[in-house]
């Protein structure tokens, strides 16, 4: 079973190799534009830049400037950056961009998000996680598959305690983000456009995560099927106190019937809410600490209805920004994906090769964006 995982995952490659541009997605708070094929971490099919995106000082002024909460835990995504704001985004934007704090943008009043105290046990917001993501089964897919084992747990070492001089006050929490299930072009013996790792291959890098008291997270790449049901096929892992868990909307198919890899799937919140409710089950029933729940965003349509999630406090919701591009790109991605529509808490995706993130975004101007991620995937 695990070899005939190989030869999926090797087969795979050209579809599910990881998160996506954020240059493309900028381009559509301007216009749309034509889907163009990727090389990054997935080659989804995703639009490209347009020179509107560079020439955009700053997004249009809204008339409702700021929006109250919902019960669930999310807000209006409304913009007020008027006249009087210092701020901008776009290629220009430099230490004025409106993602950083307190260069006038109303939309940081709406963080951190107001929330009941956290339940014992919980990771976040105490700790910043710092996740080394993909599989062990391919170089393309991440920096967890890059290396041999010992030298890509020394980096996540490195990694962790690089963080945790910086921000002393949210101390490193090490991960490792696997990719348990990989969206295929092709049906499969299943019919869904997906393959599911062996466990043999889940329980292994479980190990690894041990060895360094770090997290699992184990992430689903559904393809035609759905979180109702693959999420069962799964529990036995994330009913384990320290292995939490990622979805990945860019390979839900579900609401369009394409190949993954052809067009860009996407979660709505009712299918999010099954997640936190099916999380929230396993943390009752086996009276767990609180999980976290990863979700993919790097497009406005990746998630939809994002004012319906309802947030349990069970379950720990990171609204996590996946894409790549020059640190501009990934900010205005950030701006509009991620601090314009509060859930809960943030993360941000960081690329170790150039022709992803080329300059990469420092660590330090990954601090000062607002809200400050507390979940650092690194791919």
């Amino acid at each position: 079973m695990l070899g005939a995982s190989l030869n999926v995952a090797a087969a795979i490659l050209p579809v599910a190799t990881g998160a996506q541009s954020t240059a493309q997605t900028t381009a559509q708070t301007t216009a749309p534009a034509s889907p163009q094929a990727g090389t990054p971490s997935t080659t989804a099919t995703k639009p490209k830049a347009t020179s509107q995106t560079k020439s955009k000082a700053k997004p249009k002024a809204k008339a409702k400037a700021k929006s109250t909460r919902t019960s669930a835990g999310t807000a209006a995504a409304g913009d007020s950056t008027r006249k009087r704001s210092t701020g901008a985004v776009g290629s220009q934007a430099g230490d004025r961009h409106l993602a950083f704090k307190g260069t006038g943008s109303d939309l940081d009043s709406l963080w951190p998000v107001k929330l009941p105290a956290p339940l014992p046990g919980s990771v976040l917001p105490a700790k910043r996680v710092i996740a080394y993501y993909g599989n062990p089964l391919s170089k393309r897919m991440g920096i967890l598959g890059e290396f041999e084992t010992e030298e890509m747990l020394r980096k996540l070492d490195r990694e962790a305690a690089e963080w945790t001089r910086l921000d002393p006050a949210h101390p490193a929490q090490p991960a490792l983000h696997l990719i348990a299930m990989v969206a295929n072009p092709d049906p499969g013996p299943s019919g869904k456009y997906r393959t599911r790792m062996d466990s043999a291959l889940i329980e292994k890098v479980y190990g690894w995560a041990k060895s360094r008291n770090a997290l699992l997270f184990v992430d689903l790449q559904v393809g035609q099927s759905t979180l109702a049901q693959e999420l069962p096929w799964i529990e036995k892992f994330l009913m384990r106190p320290d292995v939490h868990l990622g979805i990945d909307p860019e390979f839900s198919m579900k609401a369009s019937g394409a190949v993954p890899g052809r067009r860009i799937g996407t979660y709505d919140a009712a299918d999010i809410n099954y997640a936190i409710r099916f999380l929230a089950n396993l943390v009752d029933k086996h009276k767990l600490p609180p999980k976290i729940l990863v979700v993919h965003r790097f497009t406005p349509k990746g998630v939809t209805n994002v004012r319906n999630i309802k947030l349990d406090p069970k379950v720990q919701f990171v609204m996590h920004m996946d894409g790549f591009g020059a640190p501009w790109l990934k900010r205005d991605t950030y701006y509009r994906d991620i601090k314009k529509e509060p859930v809960q808490f943030t993360g941000w995706k960081q690329f170790t090769k150039a022709k992803n993130d080329n300059p990469p975004t420092t660590r330090e101007a990954i601090l000062r964006l607002w809200p400050t991620p507390l979940y650092i995937q690194v791919q």
